[in-house]
């Protein structure tokens, strides 16, 4: 890992591009950064899981923090949706976290991503029909529960469980998005504060510092995209992010 010590700007600076561009993703769609920055940390950095996961929601204790402020001036919060999310999300992300040592993600994350493959292409399909109807969601505590399990396991894994399941069920776009990165902030607090028990407290440097930097500068422009993006646009991009992502983890799983 690139440690900031004796390191220039020069050398953090595509890191804080990827930040940049993971949390803007993130803050207009309600996912992507804990992804992105989770497969950097470990493929590209060599950092163990359990610790890489511990990083990024370090990380995102911050930028959580920005971006739930910036959908919240932005009017983008559903308060009911979020309170209804929040609790079971920051109990599955402890009980991810406490886990993640003994349990071998990998065994269920092929299911997972594929699960989550075929919502997106399901997605793009409700986007390219029209202007989605609005319904209350009525499968809510599972998804947070799920979704902050899944965060905790492979360091993200909040937005796409969360945002997209409450997208399909009717929920309007702009209100999931702001409701889940305001609620993300609460789970990125509980896991870290459960890694934190069992590996003690770590400095945030190198790669993870540029990712920091990178994701606080973008939470701001990534609400203001939420709040003007049309419901079926959100769809069809959601979408594709979510099937390109996991598509990705689908096709690295099995090498």
């Amino acid at each position: 890992m690139i440690e900031i010590t004796g390191a220039g700007f020069e050398e953090l600076l595509p890191l804080i591009a990827i930040g940049f561009f993971a949390q803007l993703i993130d803050g207009a769609l309600g996912m992507a950064f804990g992804a992105i920055a989770t497969s950097l940390l470990v493929g590209y950095m060599g950092v163990p899981p359990a610790q890489a996961s511990y990083r990024v929601h370090v990380i995102k204790c911050f930028t959580t923090a920005v971006s739930g402020l910036s959908h919240a001036i932005s009017g983008n919060i559903d308060k009911r949706l979020f309170l209804k999310i929040v609790f079971p999300g920051v109990l599955g992300g402890a009980i991810g976290a406490y886990g993640l040592t003994q349990f071998d993600g990998d065994t269920v994350k092929p299911f997972v991503f594929t699960y989550l493959a075929l919502l997106g292409l399901v997605l793009i399909f409700k986007g390219f029909k029209g202007k989605p109807k609005k319904r209350s969601p009525k499968a809510v505590l599972p998804l947070g529960l799920v979704g902050g399990l899944l965060d905790a396991i492979g360091g993200g894994g909040w937005g796409p469980v969360v945002s997209s399941g409450l997208m399909l069920q009717g929920s309007e776009p702009r209100k999931v998005v702001g409701s889940v990165n305001a609620a993300e902030f609460f789970i990125a607090i509980a896991v870290s504060g459960a890694f934190i028990s069992q590996f003690g407290i770590e400095q945030v440097t190198g790669a993870a510092l540029g990712l920091l930097i990178g994701g606080i500068l973008a939470a701001p422009f990534g609400a203001l995209a939420a709040k003007f993006l049309p419901a079926n646009v959100m769809f069809v991009l959601v979408g594709s992010v979510l099937t390109a992502t996991t598509g990705y983890w689908l096709y690295a799983s099995f090498l």
